[in-house]
């Protein structure tokens, strides 16, 4: 038998390898043509609904977010019926421009452009016939403002239409919420004040401060969290949306939130500190304080409030014995107490039982 010709062998190999592509790409194209129309034209696309923009996911031609967006509820007029983008924006050209360049319109304006029948003003105003009947009267749309009309608890019930769970979890019952906080007292989404979240302030601390001016001026003290600075916000530490703890911190306790950047006092210890252990407050004013290390007390003052002049040397110090006093004390120069006493948080040295290493 004679052998095939090597030329030939190669052409016969280059021959399959086109079939193969060739088939390739037919599958390819019949996988991302577009949807067939049906006799009479008309492209057959999914009904509008959730489950069928949920099932379209899973493929190329999936609609954005907002497609499925409904008109939002208004408790006061159940039977409005919604009128549409260009009506809203018939009157309110200039709220429509405001809100042109925030993140909320760019995703409804392009849902709105995928489907014509997707809410987008009434996706969180509510219906809109019967403002645009009568647009004076309180209460026709859901208005975000505390003399609107519409009651706090329907405003946030159309934000949490959207952004429920998550970090939202414990909103109802958390203090905010039940002070009567509507979302619109730290949010705009119509104007693009801040670089995220859409706060109504340019940063998150501005926008807390607008309630909590006390706490906004424990950061102006001599030393003070770098909440000025911008190294930290309020967010890092709390979470205004809603905790199983009063003070809406993002932990359990204060220490477990004073451990996720101090986590070399976290231990755990051979000689613990007592009151350290049960809460950092005890020696730490969190915000600010005029005092070293943002304590709440000076030193040995501090120190003092617990341990008493007796078991110890001398007599009870007082600001007489501190350096620039009328009888200074040798102790107190220095660091006082922690000159000698100097691993307050606690110790692993076997000769630490009194902190001293």
């Amino acid at each position: 038998m004679g052998r095939d010709n090597p030329k030939e062998g190669i052409v016969r190999f280059y021959l399959a390898l086109l079939a193969l592509l060739a088939t390739a790409i037919l599958i390819s194209a019949a996988w991302l043509a577009p949807v067939k129309a049906d006799a009479s034209g008309q492209a057959v696309k999914l009904p509008e609904t959730h489950f069928a923009s949920t099932q379209s996911r899973h493929g190329f031609n999936a609609p954005p977010g907002f497609a499925d967006a409904v008109p939002a509820r208004n408790k006061a007029h159940p039977q409005a019926k919604a009128v549409g983008q260009q009506v809203c924006t018939a009157c309110h050209s200039k709220e429509n421009d405001n809100f042109a360049h925030t993140a909320h319109a760019a995703g409804m304006q392009v849902a709105l452009a995928a489907n014509p029948n997707t809410a987008t003003c009434e996706a969180c105003h509510g219906p809109g016939s019967v403002h645009a009947a009568n647009p004076t009267q309180k209460g026709s749309i859901i208005a975000y403002t505390h003399d609107g009309g519409t009651p706090v608890s329907n405003q946030t019930e159309s934000c949490l239409g959207c952004h429920s769970g998550g970090p939202r979890d414990a909103w109802l019952g958390s203090v905010h919420q039940r002070n009567d906080l509507s979302c619109s007292d730290c949010h705009n989404p119509m104007v693009k004040f801040s670089a995220e979240g859409l706060t109504a302030k340019q940063s998150v601390s501005e926008t807390c401060a607008t309630c909590h001016k006390d706490i906004r001026q424990q950061f102006n003290r001599r030393s003070h969290m770098p909440l000025p600075e911008g190294a930290i916000s309020c967010v890092d530490c709390h979470n205004p949306h809603g905790t199983l703890n009063p003070t809406l911190l993002k932990t359990d306790t204060v220490n477990e939130t004073c451990y996720q950047c101090h986590a070399e006092k976290r231990g755990p210890f051979l000689f613990e500190h007592a009151p350290v252990r049960e809460s950092c407050l005890n020696c730490h004013q969190v915000h600010g304080s005029n005092q070293h290390a943002l304590l709440v007390a000076p030193i040995p003052m501090l120190c003092q409030q617990c341990h008493s002049h007796t078991r110890h040397p001398n007599d009870l110090q007082t600001e007489t014995s501190l350096g620039n006093g009328l009888t200074a004390d040798e102790r107190l120069m220095g660091r006082g107490c922690i000159t000698c006493h100097a691993q307050v948080h606690g110790s692993n040295h076997p000769s630490g039982p009194r902190l001293h290493k």
